[in-house]
């Protein structure tokens, strides 16, 4: 999974001068798009979420999440402490002030320093939504961020807005005029602050909108981990309120003050750090009361035009595959709202109601925070014939793009939400190891450094076996087959690749019971040889390999390939006893690692090994538990979490799943690191070792994947 890139500082406080010249730059007012219904869908989304929940405090949170690039993060307690982030920890700019009866309060940001803090009353994280409630000045508002990342629908899950709700409603009995100011800076569209940025307003159907972007515009000309988007559009729109183009310090100074935006903007092209130009939205609620809340929205969106680079081909985002534009898609958000905010707050309801019934209320509370993470490590782009593929970006790992050992640990997401999108995970590495190029008889690890797709990289590259992972790659690729077969009742997708499938098969049954000194998936542990974590892959990836042949009739195969991984499995429950437990190496006594890839045994229903094996394993483990979680093995205390909630999945009772889990709970809940989403962390002090925001964390979802019933349901929803 690569080396860990440290994350940059933040930057201070903004404090330079405003000196634009130019004429002012703001769009007109229009018509708002359905307020009343979406006032009626945010209480839908509010009331369910602020009330009765888990007490939580995310290590970071969720607000605008789409794919690598556009993905920006709260981390802070309260939304007013700081700016917000990009998972990678640069700032990206934002600012939100309310003016309740003439008197200014911060709702979003640090910025103007003089203007005080509404008090935040309550925070919760949803898998589409993030609710924050504010009160002060005999007013409460709620501020939604909602990403409206519905997996059966795959233009409505690549259309990169987010709804920003604005909700307003008298505490006191009286009345009150409220209005209301949004910004979000050039940094959106840089790499770095020092590249200059051009902005204008645009009007889209009488949407007022503006969009910033770099100058230069340099499309998918650089990759790697820690780089943010330099080129495309950033866009925000104001159904029924004003977008204009601001310095962002002088603009939040003045509207705090008077309620006004400045009468000029800044010049272009300039720095995104001379004066932090930026969009800025006012919208007035008029009179707020005691009786029904008024409600006003602001989208916030960005146009890459080109998401992924493929084998030297320019790729378009999902939506775009149509030959659809930035204002059409905003136009059609805007229109949609109501309807669309109403999916998620069901959509929502229903997931969070599944992950309690299944691990309970600390289980749930994991689970919806992992959901935007996991998507939004993800970018969704259309082949030239309109497939949809699907590439992962390793983040804070090494940036791979399209990562066999991230896919695998994330498929139980994306195979209980909607398989088609695991195929567009699997289908370009399977058809990059079928090119003549890919010279090994194992799987690759990757298909370069995102946001270029044109051959692996990794270990060396294409040119030498040396730091690959050929039983972890084969053991991944053709586990998530045989389980994609499960889900869809046949095995028409593992046929178009079927010569590929065999050979990583036929590798795996030469190599895969005791493997040589190799690396795995939790490669930051080094090289291991006589693994049994790696062999027990190996082993139920052949015995999934045996499922597909009897699934497509090659009844002689099948025997052939159950029958070796049977006589494996019998070898592997000999040769990894120790006592009460299973070792960590073969060679090594007194030793214990998570059998974590024994889960699928169960999920598949191969049953190649016996009842006793996880029985014992669960009840070992339980024994090791540190106050953050399991470690992963009896090296180090440092653990992942994904592979916890997999250990844990194989337990026979919901006392032991909470037992191994709810520790994943407290660490997020108490960790330091103020990072999205760790999955690689200190069970002792809940600090992060290394990895943030990757879309390993879906993994996180097994625990509904065991369940036939929810993979039934779930399934109908996706078309299955």
């Amino acid at each position: 999974m690569g080396a860990h890139v440290p994350r940059p500082p933040s930057a201070g406080a903004r404090n330079s001068l405003y000196a634009g010249a130019g004429p002012r730059i703001i769009a007109g007012m229009s018509q708002p798009y359905g307020l009343l219904g979406a006032a009626m869908a945010v209480a839908m989304l509010l009331m369910p979420a602020l009330a009765g929940a888990v007490e939580f405090r995310p290590p970071a949170v969720p607000l605008v999440t789409h794919d690598p690039y556009f993905s920006t993060w709260s981390m802070r307690d309260k939304l007013t402490d700081d700016f917000p982030h990009h998972w990678t920890g640069s700032i990206m700019g934002m600012s939100g002030i309310v003016r309740i009866d003439g008197k200014p309060y911060r709702i979003i940001g640090p910025n103007p320093k003089d203007v005080p803090a509404l008090e935040q009353k309550a925070l919760k994280v949803d898998p589409t939504t993030t609710a924050y409630q504010f009160e002060g000045g005999g007013v409460r508002i709620d501020l939604t961020f909602i990403s409206p990342l519905l997996p059966s629908n795959l233009d409505l899950l690549s259309r990169p807005v987010t709804y920003i709700l604005w909700r307003a409603q008298a505490t006191d009995g009286k009345e009150h005029a409220v209005t209301a100011y949004l910004d979000a800076t050039g940094e959106w569209a840089v790499d770095k602050v020092p590249q200059e940025v051009t902005a204008e307003t645009v009007k889209i159907d009488g949407l007022p909108a503006a969009r910033i972007g770099s100058k230069e515009q340099p499309v998918l000309q650089k990759k790697g981990d820690n780089l943010r988007i330099d080129w495309g559009h950033l866009y925000l729109a104001a159904p029924g309120g004003a977008v204009g183009v601001v310095a962002a310090d002088v603009a939040r100074a003045q509207y705090a003050k008077d309620g006004t935006l400045p009468e000029t903007a800044p010049t272009f092209p300039r720095r995104a750090n001379d004066e932090w130009p930026a969009l800025a939205a006012t919208i007035d609620f008029g009179k707020v009361g005691a009786g029904a809340p008024v409600a006003r929205n602001v989208l916030i969106a960005y146009d890459d035009q080109f998401g992924i680079e493929y084998f030297q081909k320019h790729l378009r985002p999902y939506w775009r595959r149509g030959g659809m534009d930035a204002p059409a898609m905003l136009a059609a958000a805007a229109k949609e709202l109501d309807a669309v905010v109403a999916q998620c707050a069901a959509f929502d309801a229903e997931v969070m109601k599944d992950l309690e019934a299944a691990g309970g209320a600390k289980y749930a509370t994991l689970g919806a925070l992992a959901y935007r993470q996991c998507i939004a490590a993800h970018k969704l782009v259309a082949a030239e014939d309109g497939t949809p593929l699907y590439f992962s970006k390793e983040n804070f790992s090494n940036g791979c793009i399209a990562t066999v050992d991230i896919t695998y640990p994330s498929g139980p997401f994306f195979l209980l939400f909607n398989p088609t999108l695991l195929k567009g995970q699997l289908t370009p590495i399977l058809d990059y190891a079928a090119m003549p190029r890919w010279k090994f008889p194992f799987a690759p690890h990757d298909l370069g450094t995102y946001p270029k797709a044109n051959g692996q990289v990794y270990g060396g590259g294409e040119k030498t076996e040396r730091d690959q992972m050929p039983v972890e790659e084969c053991g991944n690729m053709l586990i998530l087959v045989a389980a994609l077969a499960d889900q869809e009742g046949n095995a028409k997708y593992a046929e178009r690749h079927w010569p590929i499938l065999s050979k990583w098969a036929n590798y795996l049954k030469e190599k895969g019971l005791d493997p040589e000194n190799q690396l795995c998936t939790d490669d930051f542990a080094g090289h291991l040889a006589h693994n049994t974590n790696l062999s027990l892959k190996a082993i139920v990836a052949l015995g999934g390999y045996a499922r597909l042949c009897e699934t497509l009739g090659k009844a002689d195969d099948a025997k052939t390939y159950r029958a070796a991984a049977e006589e494996m499995a019998a070898k592997w429950v000999q040769m990894a006893k120790d006592g009460d437990h299973y070792k960590l190496t073969f060679d090594k006594a007194g030793t214990w690692s998570q059998k974590y890839n024994l889960v699928w045994d169960q999920l598949l229903g191969l049953k190649l090994f016996p009842a006793d094996v996880r029985k014992a394993e669960v009840a070992y483990y339980k024994t090791k538990l540190q106050k953050y979680g399991l470690p992963l093995d009896s090296r180090k205390t440092y653990t992942k979490s994904d592979w916890i909630v997999w250990s844990a999945t194989m337990a026979d009772t919901r006392e032991d799943f909470e037992a191994l889990v709810n520790p994943i709970f407290t660490f997020a809940h108490e960790s330091p690191s103020r990072v999205p989403f760790t999955d690689w962390y200190e069970t002792t002090n809940g600090k992060m070792v290394g990895f943030q925001a990757r879309s390993v964390v879906g993994g996180i979802y097994i625990k509904l994947l065991a369940d036939p019933a929810m993979v039934a349901k779930w399934g109908k929803r996706a078309g299955r």
